[in-house]
């Protein structure tokens, strides 16, 4: 019989103590998997309250850009950027005075914003320089890198399996010919991904064209807020619990890295990319004046529509680009982007808080200082239903402790040579996949990689306002049933739908979908075999 730690239902004790690492075991919290409204308590961090950061005391600050290390040209004249990004221990100051650890991309976190035109290629050669083991939760510490977003080929998309062991790199071809659009590149690593994005691998990567830049704010103005919430340690560390494999939900938020940050801005318009990056936290995202935020674009770019929305819900993985208009504010005030939260999270002292503007009277640029309404159709958007060639039903539920879509999880898939598929449509087909949540005291953000879809219905009645745009993750909440329509266009192979709730993923729930492919045919875009790994023997700067 395993070691129990009273309070915390069944989580092995040496497991709990492996999780949290060098920063000690989290104090049980006495709470069982989630049912029923959001929870609140003080705190779960185990620094004492007087080291733990306080809102709005830090300076606001934007990723850095990463700049190409070569830009080539193909003998048709098109132009692809090459990027290297090195998976490596870094350090930040969540606490005052205090460093804590992260494994991120160049060893920052976020990692660095990747921004493209659109039509200009990519390659991004990730290098693993972790350690062999995670040095807290000591797991392997391979790594698959998923461009979020990104219609790529199979080989280059971050597919569970597909790993990339410390001391070996892989370069991931990205095409870029989608629409305008904010995405974000993180760890997809099988059985590890919660673990590895809490960690700090996870970026931002935008795509830009000519219509976004006609419509919305550009520059200073074009404002990317990477969500999270953490905890921590005694010693300042990041700790993880993630309840049973049922979610962490940290006390601290952080805002591009920045627990709660102010930022100063200009009395104008303002276009902000919120992506949430928590591994199970989702938000109900709100103005502390109560004034409206236009929203703009969603997962897959620009909505047809500007849609004025006072508050809105928002899971993880979900990007949603906002206008805030401070012409109606006065120099000095502050206004708080504030998070009214959802059922089944647990909420502290301060998770209902999330960053601060105060306005000042700087000059501004008067370039696209508008609020615009008419925006730009898309491909996904402007589908009908009636091109459907079949619809599938997906069922999101936990049984006996497992987290499974229709009674599958990866574990079947893998178990059955990577053949078993929910869906093998052909190139360009059209379906409608109806996916309902069964499974009682969660919500599942549904991510479904390749394809942008339109949300046709939710519960029997029309989308909200706000996600009226080309999506790719869909928040299923509890009891709740979804209508999506989408297109198979632009790759053949298999892609993976999984919930993102990293730590349901991790513990099984994920399938696959293949595009295009016969049964039993030789696979060119095989997502394991088509293009591994290679041991990393480069010069550093390569």
């Amino acid at each position: 019989m395993s070691e129990q730690t009273p309070g915390t239902h069944g989580v092995n004790r040496r497991d709990l103590m492996r999780r949290a690492g060098a920063a000690g075991a989290l104090v049980a919290t006495g709470l069982a998997l989630p049912l029923g409204r959001s929870v609140q308590t003080s705190s779960v961090s185990l620094l004492p309250s007087n080291k733990m950061p306080k809102p709005f005391k830090a300076p606001f600050r934007r990723p850095p850009v990463l700049k190409p290390r070569a830009v080539t040209r193909d003998a048709r004249g098109f132009y692809t950027q090459h990027y290297t990004v090195n998976e490596r221990l870094g350090a930040t100051e969540i606490a005052p005075g205090i460093q804590t650890p992260v494994y991120g991309y160049n060893g920052i976190f976020p990692g660095p914003t990747i921004e493209v035109n659109r039509g200009v290629k990519t390659v991004v050669r990730v290098r693993n320089k972790l350690p062999n083991l995670h040095p807290d939760l000591g797991h392997s510490f391979a790594t698959s890198t998923h461009l979020h977003g990104s219609a790529s080929a199979p080989q280059y998309d971050g597919y569970a399996n597909d790993i990339t062991p410390p001391g070996f790199y892989k370069d991931y071809h990205y095409p870029n010919f989608q629409p305008a659009r904010t995405l974000w590149y993180h760890d997809h690593g099988v059985h590890h991904t919660a673990e590895n994005a809490y960690s700090g691998l996870a970026g931002m990567y935008i795509i830009r064209d000519a219509a976004e830049r006609a419509l919305l704010p550009q520059g200073e103005f074009d404002v990317p807020l990477v969500i999270n919430d953490v905890m921590l340690g005694a010693d300042g560390r990041l700790a993880y619990d993630d309840n049973d494999h049922s979610g962490l939900w940290g006390d601290i938020i952080l805002v591009n890295g920045v627990p709660w940050p102010k930022m100063k801005v200009k009395r104008r318009v303002y276009r902000f990319r919120v992506l949430n990056c928590s591994i199970a936290r989702s938000y109900r995202f709100r103005l502390s004046t109560g004034d409206p935020v236009t929203m703009v674009a969603t997962d897959g770019g620009l909505m047809p529509v500007a849609r004025r929305v006072d508050q809105w819900r928002h899971g993880g993985a979900e990007r949603y680009e906002i206008l805030i208009d401070f012409r109606r504010y006065k120099p000095g005030q502050r206004i708080e982007l504030r998070n009214l939260s959802n059922d089944n999270n647990r909420d502290y002292s301060n998770t209902n808080r999330v960053m601060q503007f105060e306005v000042t009277d700087d000059a501004f640029s008067t370039v696209n200082n508008r609020i615009p309404t008419t925006l730009v159709p898309s491909a996904a958007t402007s589908l009908k239903p009636s091109q459907a060639k079949r619809s599938r039903y997906l069922r999101v539920h936990r049984s006996n402790s497992e987290w499974k879509i229709n009674d599958q999880s990866w574990h079947d898939v893998v178990a059955s040579g990577y053949t078993s598929v929910v869906s093998s449509p052909e190139i360009n087909e059209v379906e409608i996949w109806d996916i309902e949540n069964t499974s009682g005291g969660w919500f599942h953000p549904v991510h479904i990689h390749l394809v942008d879809f339109q949300i046709i219905g939710r519960n029997g009645r029309p989308p909200f306002d706000y996600e009226r745009g080309p999506k790719d993750v869909v928040y299923v909440g509890e009891g709740e049933r979804v209508r999506l329509l989408m297109q198979f266009a632009h790759q053949r192979g298999k892609y993976m739908i999984h919930c993102h709730n990293l730590p349901h993923e991790d513990h099984d729930m994920m399938l696959q979908f293949s595009v295009g492919l016969k049964p039993g045919a030789i696979d060119p875009n095989d997502p394991i075999k088509a293009a591994p790994p290679r041991r990393d023997t480069l010069p550093p700067n390569a």
